[in-house]
């Protein structure tokens, strides 16, 4: 099978971007890890495709497979890839494009510079959603992690998200840390684990560890978890700064029961054929 791809990512977070409206795509899970392998194939963090939507509210469905194969419910660096690869490739010329994901619906707006605003949705707090597992919610949860305990948020926004605030990212274990934090009994899912410092109230660093992929330069949704756990542990303003190690999104949250937005680039890297 031949297969057109586009090179694209979000502030060092690498998609492979697949038509998959104006070409057959059928890929099991050895094709996308090969797809994935940074050796062997194209290389990325993620997978996305774009199919046709089957729903009356959306233009798209949006798909995303992690490095190791496995489909997850969102990304929010590649939903701004997502964005403007629609548009770049005449799919749509619309500014405000929603999308279908596993996660539900997200809206996607071009900005008249090329960076993207992310409509990322209500972030679920209940631990049945998320889902993690605890008696009621709190706005922190001590998480036991080989005999040492962590002080963790714990939410969603489509996918799951665990934070911990940390004195210095750059010597933050993010290493050590997040596998055991990724695969840990209590996040039946797995979860991608956030590590933030704070800067003041209205900039943060962060790195991320992300489910399936491992530290990435750059997670979208990892930035919006992050200013949320920080918003509900009263250290965060409304719209933040996040500094990430691929580059700095913009994230604003009005508070419980409001969506969350999320605003950076998308970049084009280079266009392909590749034989599976």
């Amino acid at each position: 099978m031949e297969l057109q791809f586009t090179k694209m990512h979000g502030l060092g977070n690498d998609f492979v971007v697949i038509d998959a409206i104006n070409q057959s795509v059928n890929l099991d899970t050895h094709q996308l890890r090969f797809l994935a392998d940074r050796r062997h194939g194209v290389g990325c963090d993620q997978i996305l495709l774009v199919e046709t939507s089957d729903r009356p509210d959306s233009a798209f469905r949006y798909r995303i497979f992690n490095a190791d194969g496995g489909e997850v419910e969102q990304c929010g660096n590649g939903a701004r890839c997502f964005a403007r690869f629609v548009r770049e490739k005449g799919l749509t010329d619309a500014d405000r494009i929603p999308v279908h994901t596993r996660a539900g619906l997200l809206e996607l707006i071009v900005r008249d510079d090329g960076q993207v605003t992310v409509n990322m949705g209500v972030p679920v707090l209940e631990p049945a959603g998320i889902p993690f597992e605890a008696l009621v919610r709190a706005p922190q949860y001590a998480l036991s992690v080989e005999g040492e305990t962590l002080e963790i948020g714990a939410l969603s926004l489509g996918n799951p998200h665990a934070v911990m605030e940390v004195p210095h990212i750059d010597t933050a274990h993010v290493a050590q840390l997040g596998p055991l934090i990724e695969s840990h009994p209590r996040f039946p899912n797995r979860v991608n684990a956030g590590f933030m410092e704070i800067v003041d109230r209205g900039h943060i660093r962060l790195r991320v560890y992300e489910r399936g992929a491992g530290e990435t330069l750059a997670c979208g949704s990892g930035a919006c978890a992050a200013v949320v756990a920080g918003r509900l542990w009263n250290e965060l303003d409304e719209q933040v700064e996040v500094e990430l190690r691929g580059g700095n999104l913009v994230v604003s949250w009005a508070g419980e029961n409001q969506p969350v937005l999320m605003t950076g680039p998308a970049t084009f890297v280079f266009e392909g054929t590749i034989t599976l």
